[in-house]
């Protein structure tokens, strides 16, 4: 095995050098290492003695570790190996550059420009031109002819920047890569103790002969031989393939392997091997060299990307990138070879996320109808030539004039390449790639340590979150505020003085050896400061509450080392508590035991009185305590802990310490503390954010219900006065298991959507949780779910939710390894930030793709249209690579950095069906599409004749660039760079340059790209097909590129809702299971439009006005007759809704009084003539008292005054609503002109 190393050679000649400095050679402890259980017990009996004789050669003591002198620890390194495996090496430029030269269309591009460019030297003999048809000749300059090169040499050249540019992102990208894994190295420490020290020192410096602390929750780091061990249970599954847990003991197995998890327990080992040397370096360094003899190319591309980033199997970064997880193969190279196999068959199966898979999609589909549109251009542009050449001018095939033919076959070619450069969206994966790297970068600040990209993507579709209490929602500084001592509720922490000393002994031995030795209370950074908290936050409260006493636990812990204990029960999510044995001094044995109250309560038998004596502690005192003591504290949102113990006497000989059942029971009672855990300021907030976004928040936790409910209840979580669920594991569990206790889907369906806390729970009941979220089919859409966990535990949930988060601060190593984001300040209100930048990323893609089809459609219709009607492409091939540059590269980077804001979280989640593109979009990409090829046909086809310059069209091969096809190509990069200003709005909000300041990237390539334009056209000349043009020619280009922002105007005034023809595009792969119907009814559901709110908003201001107008004119007719006031009005049923209003032309419009008849205005009171009263509700109208109409009395002035002054009213509203909301004035204009003209 030593020979699988790269590093065996150099180790051997190492060792000779250093021989007699340490007693056990590099060899020797890697074959100890290969050993396991009886076998290894036997060579360490053998060879060594035992493990302190391990220790003693080493030259290390077993309980004060190395001295931790330089000296001495650079000598391990260069004996033993670092604890670090080189990476792969990373791609070069030069590589990367050679990995961009592959692709499919530039390849043609380059073979198609080396032709043109051979071709283009060549001179047929005796050169009449005239006898190869009138497309070869009427070049007048030879040196026109001579330049023909250089368009063949230009496309070379923009090829080159493709090329060198895409290698750069790659370069850059992988360099972040690296960078994120590197701090992630940094961060993942481990303990040792270092000269009767315990430090945390990073996992990279852990040496051979160093005594490292290994506790709950710990990914094992090296090779090492167990010292002391409490309870120790260890998951080898990553190395075995076995997942039953191996208890580690000093009598039957001591051997500790790196990569491997401690499941429950406590204890300490000797690092006997690291790096290359351990365990599970051997194997990487057996798939490395299996990967370097790895032939197939396809195979390696793909793996590379994977491969070439991991740095260092001991960090929790142990996915790939991909997600996948990466498993520890068996040593055995057999089944490590069947086991690589089956993990290359099933990466192709792994299923993309929800972003990749529309995009793969929507990609394809583009690719496909580029590949017709650049197969149809040649095709006609072919026929048309030899139409025209052969039939037309009925010329005949001469020999001279072939290479001429085959440079206009090449050229023509050359054209449909580059539609279809520029029809492909290469962009695509670029603008993921980047949005997905900035906001990973970003969201490093947020707190947010992103493992696997796709879950940064993911995340921003999340509709439920299931988080864990403590230290989450909490602060997780806990302390305890409440006592139950002695028969006395204490409301804050008692004097030492009210306690029986022979109670209060028992109380700080049993916190003192009862808590992690790991745990403890250190003095503040900050003089003033608050001790800092180390280890476990709730034994932190309980050593707190000892120091409260009066009394030291170091002391304690002095006298009685961790060593000396005789029995440790760890804690673990089925026993809900911890117990330490301690064997006394006549041969006794006394337990110390805590948890949590309810449980413990239940096995306690005995409490003690106020005189510091036992008595009976009966059922019915115990259902007093839980109803007096600890409710009472749990509704005050106080975590309730139990502190008891138990004495075995040594005339009953030596319990039997493995049957749990029997040692865990008849206790007594010494306390209940309730240990607060304060809320997060900032969380409330947060949540409300969420609520507000359409993301539903859980509590998962293993507190008491009533504490739960309290905290949720604070956080925001729970409201008062809704319908939501409270419940506990148990009755969870009982609630959704049928009557042969197996889960079933549409029990957890009858809880899940109203459930709010699950407390009392164990991973496992989140495991089922998150399962049965995802799995449910009751909602329209299939609900994601993101998790938080800590524990070891956590583990299958956090791989199980769509995304896990693990803590960064509480959490473990293995719940780090099975999460997709780290929180590193364990903050729920950072969970809302990656909600953010998750949407962020989706819109970012989607601002990208509405920009790209944009260009992709003009483009391509352009150069098709122009090539069967002209024979030749407007935009020249360099054009279109410039075209495509901007397209691609610049414009993905500028829309893809756009920073999220708040309002990304007023809208609900997009779901895993919504189309990539909407309706909205849709309607800004042919909007904007239609614009600028109308403009473009426009320029090309009666240019000439506006610019008053000499025609581009039909120009012979090598003819010299036109004013006519420059001002086009000028007008089309324009109109693509105000568009893209357009593109950073995909809802259709008016104000499109709203934050556009906040994003230095995007101005900065905007205004680098028109500088380069600038370049190319006045300097770029020949090889960009350009002449230089006047400032009025550039002033009019401007003008025309600023019409698309302000035809972008004009289109965000149309309501998306009234263009049901358009589609959407770029759904999820489900689409297909979807029925037609119910997709256009998720559509119009998840359609943000603006333009459609704006509609609404002014047509009840628009009604909120009429209705005052109406009012008035009413007032006007009163003075003008004196028949009745109701003549005329609207019936009551036309006044029922805005449709009737939108159908009736004639304006009757409803009152804001509901009944006019029966409820008149006061205005309308004051206005009847003096004898007329009006009629009850319902009498018919009398008739009226003059049966011949009768001329109208002459206006008085006062009546002409009224009437002025509505008709200033009506064309001010006329005004102000033209300007400010277009659409609600052309929806109400024609109402408004029929009634000013009855006034």
């Amino acid at each position: 095995m030593a020979n699988n190393s790269y590093s065996g050679v150099k180790n051997s000649l190492v060792e000779a050098n250093h021989e007699g400095e340490f007693g056990c050679s590099l060899k020797e402890l890697r074959a100890l290492m290969e050993l396991r259980g009886a076998e290894a017990l036997e060579k360490i009996g053998e060879t060594y003695g035992d493990v302190p004789a391990i220790c003693n050669r080493l030259k290390t003591s077993p309980i004060d570790g190395l001295s931790g002198q330089p000296a001495d620890i650079e000598k391990r390194k260069t004996v033993y190996g670092q604890n670090f495996i080189p990476p792969k090496k990373p791609k070069t430029f030069l590589q990367l550059v050679w990995e961009a030269l592959q692709d499919v269309t530039l390849i043609i591009l380059e073979v198609a420009a080396v032709v043109s460019l051979g071709l283009s030297f060549y001179k047929p003999p005796d050169a009449e031109r005239d006898h190869c048809g009138k497309a070869a000749g009427g070049v007048e300059d030879e040196t026109e002819s001579e330049a023909g090169w250089i368009e063949g040499a230009a496309i070379l050249l923009s090829v080159v920047c493709v090329v060198l540019v895409t290698a750069f992102n790659d370069w850059s990208k992988e360099k972040q890569f690296r960078g994120l894994q590197s701090r992630i190295e940094q961060e993942q420490k481990f303990t040792v103790v270092r000269g009767g020290q315990v430090i945390q020192i990073p996992v990279a410096e852990i040496v051979v002969g160093d005594v490292a602390q290994i506790k709950y929750g710990d990914l094992l780091p090296a090779d090492g031989v167990l010292i002391q061990g409490n309870d120790l249970k260890i998951d080898e599954s990553s190395l075995t393939g076995e997942s039953d847990h191996v208890k580690k003991t000093l009598e039957k197995d001591p051997m500790l392997l790196s990569g491997t998890h401690v499941m429950e327990g406590s204890g300490k080992m000797v690092v006997t091997a690291v790096g290359v040397n351990s365990q599970t370096g051997i194997i990487f360094t057996l798939l490395g060299e299996a990967e370097d003899d790895d032939d197939d190319e396809e195979e390696k591309k793909k793996e590379e990307k994977k491969k070439s980033k991991k740095v260092c199997p001991f960090t929790f970064f142990a996915k790939a990138q991909d997600g996948a997880a990466m498993e520890m193969q068996p040593l055995n190279s057999d089944e490590g070879a069947d086991a690589e196999e089956k993990k290359k068959a099933n990466l192709s199966k792994k299923e993309k996320s929800v972003l990749q898979g529309k995009l793969t999609k929507l990609a394809v589909q583009i690719g496909k109808a580029g590949l017709v549109m650049s197969a149809i251009t040649v095709l006609i542009l072919v026929v048309l030539f030899v139409v025209d050449t052969f039939w037309i001018q009925n010329l005949p095939w001469v020999k001279d004039c072939t290479p001429i033919y085959i440079q206009f076959f090449v050229k023509f070619f050359i054209i449909g390449v580059t539609v279809l450069v520029v029809a492909v969206p290469e962009g695509l994966p670029l603008a993921v790639t980047i949005s997905l790297a900035y906001s990973v970068k970003k969201m490093m600040k947020d707190n947010n340590l992103v493992r696997h990209l796709d879950a940064c993507e993911t995340m921003g579709n999340a509709t439920a979150i299931c988080s864990d209490k403590t230290g989450t929602l909490t602060m997780n500084r806990m302390t305890v505020v409440q006592a139950f001592i002695a028969e006395k509720l204490y409301r804050k922490v008692p004097e030492p003085e009210s306690i029986p000393s022979s109670t209060l002994d028992l109380l700080i031995l049993g916190i003192a050896v009862n808590c992690a030795y790991t745990t403890k209370i250190m003095s503040p950074e900050k003089e003033g400061g608050l001790p800092r908290q180390v280890g476990n936050k709730t034994e932190c409260a309980l050593l707190g509450f000892a120091n409260d006493l009066k009394r030291d636990y170091q002391i304690i812990r002095n006298e009685i080392p961790e060593e000396k204990l005789y029995k440790v029960y760890t804690f673990n999510s089925a026993r809900k508590s911890m117990s330490t044995v301690l064997k006394m001094a006549d041969g006794s044995y006394r337990m110390f035991s805590k948890g949590a109250s309810e449980i413990l309560l239940k096995k306690c038998h005995k409490i003690l009185t106020a005189n510091g004596e036992q008595k009976v502690f009966r059922p019915r005192d115990r259902d007093d305590m839980v109803k007096k003591v600890i409710e009472p504290m749990a509704s005050e949102g106080l975590r309730t802990i139990c502190l008891a113990y138990r004495d075995f006497k040594a005339s009953d000989g030596e319990p039997d310490w493995d049957s749990e059942n029997d040692i865990l029971t008849a206790l007594t009672c010494l306390c209940v503390v309730g240990i607060e855990d304060p809320v997060r300021p900032e969380v409330p907030d947060a949540i409300r954010k969420c609520q507000r976004a359409g993301i539903t928040v859980r509590m998962v936790t293993g507190d008491n219900i009533n504490t739960a409910r309290a905290i949720a209840t604070k956080c925001g979580i729970l409201l008062p006065g809704d319908d939501f669920l409270c419940m506990e594991g148990k009755e969870f569990n009982r609630r959704i298991r049928n009557e042969k206790g197996e889960i079933e889907q549409e029990r957890i369906d009858k809880i899940w959507p109203k459930l709010r806390v699950l407390a009392r729970s164990s991973p496992t009941d989140k495991h089922t949780l998150v399962k049965g979220i995802i799995d449910s089919t009751v909602t329209e859409r299939r609900q994601v779910v993101a998790v938080t966990g800590d524990g070891t535990n956590d583990g299958p949930a956090l791989k199980k939710a769509d995304v896990g988060f693990a803590m960064g601060i509480a959490g473990t190593d293995v719940a780090k390894e099975a999460s997709d984001i780290i929180l590193t300040d364990d903050n729920f209100s950072s969970i809302v930030k990656a909600v953010m930048w998750g949407r962020n990323v989706y819109d970012s893609i989607s601002k990208f793709l509405q920009f790209q089809l944009t260009v992709n459609i003009v483009a391509v219709i352009v150069a098709f249209t122009g090539a069967c009607i002209t024979q030749d492409s407007p935009l020249k091939a360099v054009q279109m690579l410039w075209v495509n540059l901007i397209m691609d590269t610049f414009a993905s980077l500028a829309l893809a950095t756009e920073p999220p804001t708040e309002s990304l979280l007023l809208r609900k989640p997009y779901g895993r069906n919504k189309p990539l593109i909407s309706r909205t979009m849709m309607k800004n990409i042919l909007g904007q599409g239609v614009f600028q090829l109308v403009i473009i046909f426009t320029l090309l086809f009666a240019g000439e004749k506006i610019f008053d310059i000499d025609s581009g069209r039909n120009a012979p091969l090598h003819a010299p660039a036109s004013e006519h096809y420059t001002i086009v190509f000028n007008t089309f990069v324009l109109m693509q760079l105000f568009n893209e200003i357009n593109a950073r709005k995909i809802h259709g909000e008016r104000n499109v340059f709203e934050g556009i300041f906040n994003n230095l990237i995007f101005c900065s390539i905007v205004f680098g790209t028109f500088i380069v334009q600038i370049v190319i056209v006045q300097f770029g000349g020949k090889p960009f097909s350009c002449v230089s043009l006047t400032i009025d020619q550039w002033l009019w280009c401007t003008f025309l590129g600023f019409g698309s922002l302000l035809w972008g105007q004009v289109i965000s005034t149309i309501p998306t809702s009234r263009l049901k023809f358009l589609k959407t595009a770029g759904h999820g792969t489900q689409k297909e299971e979807i029925p037609d119907e119910e997709l256009e009814e998720l559509d119009d559901m998840e359609e943000i439009d603006h333009a459609e709110r704006e509609l609404r908003r002014g047509q009840i201001l628009w009604f909120r006005g009429l209705n005052r107008i109406q009012t008035q004119i009413r007032v006007v007719n009163a003075f003008r007759s004196s028949i009745s006031l109701y003549e005329g009005l609207e019936k009551p049923e036309s006044r029922s809704s805005i449709h009737n209003f939108m159908t009736h032309p004639e304006f009757r419009i409803e009152d804001s009084e509901p009944h006019i008849p029966s409820s008149m205005t006061q205005t309308q009171r004051t206005t009847l003539p003096p004898n007329e009263t009006p009629p009850a509700p319902g009498t018919p109208r009398p008739p009226l008292l003059h049966p011949h109409p009768r001329p109208h009395p002459p206006r008085s002035l006062r009546t002409s005054v009224h009437l002025l002054a509505i008709n200033i009213y009506f064309f001010h509203s006329l005004i102000v609503s033209m300007c400010t909301r277009p659409p609600a004035f052309w929806v109400c204009f024609h109402a408004l002109c029929s009634r000013i003209s009855t006034c």
